[in-house]
């Protein structure tokens, strides 16, 4: 699944050409998205000029004169720029097509995204996706102090814990488990007990490990590309993720693995003591 670093690379890819740019046609292949595409959905977009792309979360806003259009990109999801007309591959369900010339394609193998219309006067942070959403991980609401509290009397693995997106936004598996190896806190240790200097190193990690990503244009395990149809190289920094078995890029010693929470989990028991 695109992760924040995976989404914001898109953000920076789609925004040079959308922002200041009309759209002049919606061409909608495929409704039955997540949720599926309301019935207004071409006509709320046609003729709205771009104001600005920005990111909440793992959401893009398409900001408009007319509206935002808020976009998910699922578990398989991308934008990328086109030339318009390019000839449409089987999974590529939606165009926005800009008056400059190029099309903007939303491409959805698993149609787990989701593209929904906030019309002007209604304001986008309150629509059901992002109303109860924690703070941008690399703002400044989000510190040590800020986990600290959020996780005191709290059970739950602190892994998990990163990734209840109530507590921060945006760190997914991948980030969370590379973010506790540099913080040198094993995955498994019950949030309620970190100290407040294990908080300090785990938000300094999580902010590190994202801005590293978003350098390298993200993560691509399988399905992620970028608005140019590129692979992200994050990959090749990866200490813990999907590396079961081989030697710690640290100690040497074999990385573990184990489900946790239904998702996989990547750790040095060396490390990560």
């Amino acid at each position: 699944m695109p992760e924040l670093p995976e989404v914001e690379t898109t953000r920076r890819g789609i925004a040079p050409v959308l922002e200041g740019s009309t759209i002049a046609a919606v061409c909608v292949r495929e409704r039955r998205l997540r949720w599926a595409l309301a019935p207004d959905f071409e006509r709320s977009l046609e003729g709205r000029r771009v104001l600005a792309v920005a990111r909440r979360a793992k959401y893009l806003l398409v900001h408009t004169d007319g509206g935002v259009l808020i976009a998910h990109l699922g578990m398989s999801g991308s934008l990328r720029v086109l030339p318009a007309g390019t000839p449409p591959l089987t999974h590529d369900h939606v165009d926005l097509v800009l008056d400059s010339g190029p099309c903007i394609r939303f491409n959805d193998p698993r149609r787990f995204g989701s593209l929904h219309f906030v019309p002007a006067g209604a304001d986008p942070d309150a629509h059901p996706l992002l109303a109860k959403l924690g703070p941008e991980p690399l703002s400044s609401a989000f510190d040590g102090a800020h986990l600290r509290a959020r996780s005191r009397d709290r059970r739950v693995a602190v892994k998990q814990f990163l990734m209840d997106s109530h507590v921060v936004v945006g760190v997914g598996n991948i980030y969370a488990s590379e973010a506790l190896f540099r913080a040198r806190v094993r995955p498994g240790r019950a949030a309620g007990r970190l100290t407040a200097a294990e908080c300090e190193r785990i938000a300094a990690a999580v902010k590190t490990v994202l801005a590293e990503a978003i350098e390298v244009g993200g993560t691509t395990l399988r399905d992620y590309v970028n608005a140019d149809g590129l692979p992200g190289y994050f990959r090749q920094r990866l200490y813990v993720y999907e590396r079961a078995g081989e030697p710690c890029r640290e100690c040497g010693k074999p990385i573990r693995h184990r489900v946790q929470g239904q998702r996989s989990t990547y750790w040095c028991a060396t490390c990560q003591a």
